[in-house]
This record gives C-alpha cells, sequence and structure tokens, in this order.
C-alpha cells in the first residue's frame, strides 16, 4: 500500500488555528466518571452488550500501512462493555444541543473543512482554503453539524437527521457522551467490537470487500478523488442503519465515517515496555503528540488511496478538528 499523507483521511487544522478560551480547553480535556450499566438501564437502548475477551489486535499484514502502527498483532483483553450498535446520529446531537446550547469547535472557529465536491455554487464565496496535501479538501466558513456543506445546506431541512453527525471534534463528541452518561471507546474496545466476533479477518464480516458482488460499507467507488460512481448506494454518508451490521450488532463500522476513539495516537508505543495489554488505553496524555485516534475509515476512502476501512486500520487527528466525514459512537462499562 503507497503511503498518503493522513491529511487525506481528515485534515486538522494546522499551527495557525485560533486559540479558544483557557476555560473551554480545560473543560474539553478535564477527566470525568461514569457509572456501569446493566441491561435494564436506560442508556443502553440502543447499545449491544460485548463481553470482554482476549483478541489478537492489529494486523502483520501487508495490505495497510505499517507506519501507522497497525502492527504487530498481539493478544490484548478488555473487561465487558456496551457500544451504541450506531454511530451518533445528526438527531440524536441536536438533542444534546437543544439541552445544553452547546457550541462546537467548527462554530466557535467559524469554519469546518468540507469535500470540495459537496460545496454548492452558492456557497463558493465561503470557500477560504484547500488543503495542499489533499486539495479536495476544502475550509468553508460557515460549515457545521448542522450545515455539513456550508450555509446553504441543513441537516433538518434535508431530511438528514438519521445520518451520523459530522462536523465534530474529539472535544465535542466526548462533550456529547458525558452528557448521555456514555464515554468514547478505547482504541482496544472500538476494534473488539468491530471484529465482531471473527478473528484476524480484514472486514468486520470477513476477508472479501463485496461478498457475491455485495456492497458491505459507504466507501469511494471509481477514480479517487475525480469520480464516485455511487455504486454503494451513496456519494456521502448513509443513515447509520445501511448495511449489514457485524457479529456484535453494530453497524457501518467500516466506511461511512471515520469514529472518534479515547486515545492519544502513537505508532509505536503498543509496542513498549509501558504498554499494559490488559484493557490498554494508549500513552499519556501529550506524551508522544496531539492528536487523537480515529478509526473505521469513511465515504471517501478507496484502495488506490486510502484502505483504511480495514478493522486494524488507524489514522489521527487533532481534538479541535472537524470535517465532514468523522464521526463517533460511544460506549459505558458493563456491570460484570
Amino acid at each position: 500500500m503507497t503511503e498518503h499523507d493522513p491529511a487525506c483521511c481528515g485534515p486538522d487544522r494546522g499551527d495557525d488555528r485560533p486559540s479558544r478560551e483557557t476555560a473551554e480547553a480545560t473543560a474539553a480535556t478535564a477527566q470525568f466518571r461514569i457509572d456501569p450499566a446493566s441491561a435494564d438501564d436506560d442508556r443502553t437502548k440502543t447499545m449491544t452488550r460485548v463481553d470482554g475477551g482476549t483478541f489478537t489486535m492489529g494486523t502483520d499484514s501487508g495490505v495497510g500501512f505499517p507506519e501507522d502502527g497497525e502492527g504487530p498483532a498481539r493478544e490484548v483483553s478488555v473487561g465487558p462493555f456496551y457500544v451504541d450498535r450506531f454511530a451518533v446520529t445528526n438527531a440524536q446531537f441536536l438533542n444534546f444541543v437543544r439541552e445544553t446550547e452547546y457550541t462546537t469547535d467548527a462554530e466557535r472557529y467559524g469554519w469546518s473543512f468540507v469535500f470540495e465536491d459537496f460545496v454548492a455554487d452558492v456557497d463558493e464565496q465561503y470557500c477560504l482554503s484547500n488543503v495542499a496535501a489533499a486539495p479536495w479538501w476544502v475550509a468553508v466558513e460557515g460549515a457545521s453539524w448542522l450545515r455539513p456543506e456550508g450555509p446553504s445546506s441543513s441537516v433538518i431541512d434535508e431530511d438528514r437527521l438519521k445520518e451520523p453527525v459530522t462536523h465534530v471534534s474529539w472535544n465535542d463528541a466526548r462533550a456529547y457522551a458525558e452528557w448521555a452518561g456514555k464515554r468514547l471507546p478505547t482504541e482496544t474496545e472500538w476494534e473488539y467490537a468491530a471484529r465482531g466476533g471473527l478473528h484476524q479477518r480484514t472486514y468486520p464480516w470477513g476477508d472479501d470487500l463485496t461478498p457475491d458482488g455485495e456492497h458491505r460499507c459507504n466507501i469511494w467507488q471509481g477514480e479517487f478523488p475525480e469520480e464516485n460512481t455511487g455504486e454503494d448506494g451513496y456519494l456521502g454518508p448513509a443513515p447509520v442503519d445501511a448495511f449489514d451490521s457485524n457479529g456484535h450488532g453494530l453497524y457501518n463500522v467500516s466506511g461511512n465515517v471515520w469514529e472518534w476513539c479515547a486515545d492519544w495516537f502513537s505508532a509505536d508505543y503498543h509496542t513498549t515496555e509501558a504498554y499494559d495489554p490488559d484493557n490498554p488505553t494508549g500513552p499519556d496524555e501529550g506524551a508522544e503528540g496531539d492528536q487523537r485516534v480515529m478509526r473505521g475509515g469513511s465515504y471517501l476512502c478507496h484502495e488506490s488511496w486510502c484502505n483504511r476501512y480495514r478493522v486494524a486500520a488507524r489514522s489521527k487527528n487533532t481534538p479541535d478538528s472537524s470535517t465532514g466525514n468523522i464521526g463517533f459512537r460511544c460506549v459505558v462499562d458493563a456491570v460484570e
């Protein structure tokens, strides 16, 4: 697999991004505790229980990106937890915003990254700049979770409330999780749940991307980034219940939108003596950079450029960055 800058997955705001108020930054990174859940807990209504266990995380396959730290494959253990069957939707995030009057990072900064083909003619006046390493990404003034392609778009007016919320930063995802009485999954929990009980398979359903010619996820078809044929039925985000679920009942853990994880990103922390394979949570805060883990790939992934829709694939972004292809799902510890 050819090496490509992770900007293709989702560009970050860069070193020249505006500063945030200290109080806001502190609140966004403060730790919080949640109570474990049981099957009759209201929080678990749209979640599935994943019993704890040991599995082989990562891959030694040559089809991915070794420089991302996908390997070596290693045995790790996780405790029991509940995980959202679906990515958080626009409808759910709308309820959160209405109740809390929360302002996302994209709204604070005044702009977010949009795939260039999605910008309407009327919104071209709001295009600020393209990303040098991935020019199909455009910084659009007024783009946000509510207006994902720019000021003229609307997830409410366009009946897109069942789509996954996008243009949410790690900070935003974590704030929602706290409000919901949940948390973001560790990277290990995410991969354990995404594998659906299968051992070392490439995708949540097996090793064939399109078994019997059937599309199982929302990714790019055609020549990236010039033409998306939409053979899987979608050009942008699909509803969160599109396609079949995996063995644990999770939908769209490959493709559709990237999903934030709790961990700080490191390409080699899991190869050091400091790494604990029992419920690993990643390196200490800020120890190896300022980026958080993202998993799952998105509707913009294509094998000719980035095949990070595999369950072992990893990517990263800064906690305040947001794009039109990054979302999240939540977890909560299970009562044993």
